[in-house]
């Protein structure tokens, strides 16, 4: 077959890759473009004509065999597909492409010499054969240890524009594995620029920095492995040993010290108060600082448990929180974590069918008690600190890259850590199925975190559902959109923010520092609820009292709440067809939840029997006396509440 183009604008037209270019270009672009699989058409050019030449005949009766010798060479049937490939050469000697697919047979045979016979062949047909080129230049320096004659080829193979992304890998890692490690260098370089998303060019650098010893670039090339990859693999596999290991030789080095000291040096100037940094396995979590301030101390003390690895990382993490505090007084918008007796209330009401089949099941009421406490404790530990420690974190990988060796190894333990708290068959067993999933949820935010920065996908240890792993995904959107952009003190809003979301805001009040005459850290509070968890041995609060007398009067001088008519007709159609045991049960529920105070201005309260609901003071209120008037009529005024007109007002409606 004889194709014939006249140079002229159409021409251009059809091929516009060929504008500006001369004679050469247009016999490249056509020569590429009417090649058929290893058959290239002859080219040619005549005054203002084009000319190509394709040999059909060729192609029709060889194309059958060709193609079946690719499929016999990718089954690696060697030896059945030479012999077809030696026909073709016989019938067609000119085609390269056949010399090099046997020359690549006969290298993977072992028979190196033939091959390179062979490559020689393929390239006196074709010059411009960038796979023989390649091929030619991996026996070389593979088999024979030529480097210099391999790399000839190589760079010749550059030249064609035939060295792609896994070729110029290629090249690097056989290079790296002769121990020319500049050389290596350089084609990996080559192949990161050709495409900075192919994982084995940056294992192959990590590898190269891991053999000069330059263990920080070998840490940054193994993550960015795990970064890039798409999906598990072998490569990602030795990418996390090799993540794991050169980070503990990293340790070995010792540089984390220096980086807390300046650090810690640093906080010392700005906030003008000494810090102490010591070993401390009493404490309940991995590290904790002690705010001078709230301990009524000179000195700020970070305490870390000294079992666990990398604790120059938690040291840190702990100094953050300092820097945070310092930065959000600077501008008068520091907050103190809290909880009150009515917080504790609210939430063992809002656990309490948990705790009460443990009770019903033969568990000693102290270990229910130690077990609620531990409950308490722990989801507010988590409710305040991860939304601070994903800022933290996002901090220190960002400040001090020097750190994430340090970082990687202790986020990494932690998480393993936190997989026991939410997938134990025992903690399940017992745990409130609802703070299980709350602690899944903020262990899922940790875990996005640490994909985020280190590649390693750890979502499956928590044996999320869709719908937690969904809200953990939001919440952490929610951080990422503003983490930028951090103000001083704004890691507070996104407590508060996840904190209503989840609905453990409950649980907790977070009170401006300003504020409060006394300030004490969580761990203080924690004690004093350990001590007295539901606030029986307090003296009742002078300002309580004050409020209630306040609120009665109000009541009296009204007539009658309106509001409270409204809520209590409500309460009376929900109790309609409850009968009087329910109701009694809910009378003496509500009780519980009156002994700390009911606020009626304040919304958000949780009637743990009626799920998937927020309640005001006001209707809880109208709900409380409802339900002892409706249960035992004889007590209603035992309650304190004037609401005898308005109940009767609702029970007539």
């Amino acid at each position: 077959m004889t194709i014939i183009h006249k140079i002229d604008d159409f021409l251009f037209t059809l091929f516009p890759e060929i504008i500006g270019g001369g004679n050469d270009l247009i016999v490249s672009e056509l020569q590429k473009y009417y090649t058929y699989g290893p058959f290239k058409p002859k080219v040619t050019i005549e005054d203002d004509w084009v000319t190509v030449e394709i040999d059909t005949s060729a192609i029709i009766s060889q194309r059958e065999d060709f193609f079946k010798v690719i499929d016999l060479c990718e089954k690696h049937k060697f030896s059945l597909a030479k012999p077809l490939l030696q026909q073709l050469i016989s019938k067609n000697p000119t085609v390269s492409e056949y010399h090099r697919i046997l020359g690549q047979i006969l290298s993977e045979e072992g028979d190196q010499e033939e091959a390179i016979n062979c490559l020689i062949d393929a390239l006196r047909w074709d010059s411009k054969n960038g796979y023989a080129l390649l091929m030619m230049g991996n026996v070389l320096v593979k088999h024979r240890k030529d480097i210099a004659s391999g790399l000839k080829y190589y760079n010749q193979a550059i030249k064609v524009n035939k060295a792609d992304v896994i070729a110029l890998s290629n090249i690097a890692y056989l290079l790296m594995q002769e121990n020319q490690l500049e050389e290596a260098k350089k084609y990996a370089h080559l192949a990161q620029k050709e495409n900075a998303d192919y994982p084995n060019t940056a294992f192959i650098l990590g590898l190269i920095a891991k053999m000069e010893n330059d263990l920080h670039s070998a840490f940054y090339s193994m993550t960015q492995v795990l970064k890039i990859s798409k999906s598990q693999s072998q490569l990602t596999d030795n990418a996390l040993t090799q993540v794991i290991e050169i980070a503990y030789a990293i340790l070995k080095q010792d540089e984390g010290k220096k980086i807390c000291f300046q650090y810690r040096s640093e906080l010392e100037k700005q906030g003008e108060v000494p810090i102490d940094i010591y070993a401390d396995d009493t404490i309940q979590t991995a590290a904790k600082i002690e705010f001078a301030e709230r301990h009524h101390r000179e000195k700020h003390i970070v305490k870390y448990k000294i079992k666990y690895n990398a604790v120059e990382h938690l040291i840190m993490h702990e100094l953050v929180h300092l820097d945070f505090v310092i930065q959000a007084r600077s501008k008068a918008k520091n907050k103190v974590f809290l909880s009150t007796k009515a917080n504790k209330t609210t939430f063992l009401n809002s656990i309490a069918p948990s705790l009460e089949s443990l009770l019903n099941s033969g568990v000693p009421s102290e270990a229910v008690d130690k077990f609620a406490d531990g409950l308490f404790n722990g989801i507010n530990l988590q409710t305040y600190n991860t939304p601070i420690d994903v800022f933290i974190e996002d901090f220190l990988y960002n400040t001090y890259p020097e750190l994430r060796p340090y970082q990687f190894l202790s986020l990494y333990n932690l998480l393993l850590e936190g997989e026991n708290s939410v997938t134990d068959k025992k903690v399940l067993e017992v745990a409130p199925p609802e703070i299980v999933s709350k602690t899944k949820i903020f262990s899922l935010i940790n875990a996005l975190q640490f994909h985020e920065l280190f590649g390693i996908e750890m979502h499956s240890l928590y044996k999320a559902t869709l719908e937690e792993r969904e809200l953990a995904n939001r919440l952490y959107q929610e951080f990422t959109a503003i983490r930028a952009t951090r103000a001083p003190g704004q890691e507070f809003d996104l407590v508060n923010q996840w904190a209503r979301t989840l609905q453990l805001d409950a649980f907790f009040e977070l009170e401006d520092e300003a504020t409060l005459e006394e300030q004490n850290d969580i761990d203080a509070f924690l004690r004093k609820i350990e001590a007295d968890p539901y606030g029986l041995n307090e003296p009742e609060d002078p300002l309580e009292q004050a409020e209630m007398e306040q609120f009665q009067q109000h009541q009296a001088e009204i007539g009658t709440n309106p509001a409270i008519i409204l809520y209590m007709t409500e309460a009376l159609q929900f109790f309609k067809d409850k009968s009087e045991a329910e109701i009694k049960s809910m009378a003496f529920e509500l009780a519980q939840l009156g002994t700390t105070g009911i606020d009626p201005h304040k919304k958000d309260y949780i009637i743990p029997s009626i799920k998937g609901k927020r309640f005001s003071g006001n209707q809880v209120l109208a709900f409380f006396y409802s339900s002892w008037a409706l249960a035992m009529p004889e007590q209603v005024g035992l309650l304190g509440l004037p609401f005898e007109k308005e109940f009767g007002i609702a029970r007539g409606m």
